[in-house]
């Protein structure tokens, strides 16, 4: 009697892990389309005169917060400073 029970969890998680693996697969798929987009602007943007490496450091800056920042050019600048690069 255990099996019939047994079978009966099997599918429901079967079906469940069948839809977390569209999902995954779904978003992934989106995933792609924008880093396409993504790699899109930065083409256009160096076409146009822009330097990309500094975009994409602007982009990661403004992902960090305030403080974060703050702290890390300090730190930078100490470093400059010590090799005599500023």
């Amino acid at each position: 009697m255990d099996q019939p029970g047994a079978q009966d969890q099997y599918n429901v998680t079967a079906g469940e892990l069948r839809q977390f693996v569209e999902q995954i697969e779904h978003l992934e798929a989106e995933k792609k389309d924008i880093a396409e987009q993504i790699k899109e602007i930065y083409a256009e943007s160096k076409a146009r005169g822009y330097d990309s490496k500094a975009l994409r450091t602007i982009v990661s800056l403004r992902k960090k917060d305030k403080d974060e920042l703050a702290e890390q050019e300090a730190i930078l600048d100490v470093y400059k400073q010590a090799l005599g690069m500023i």
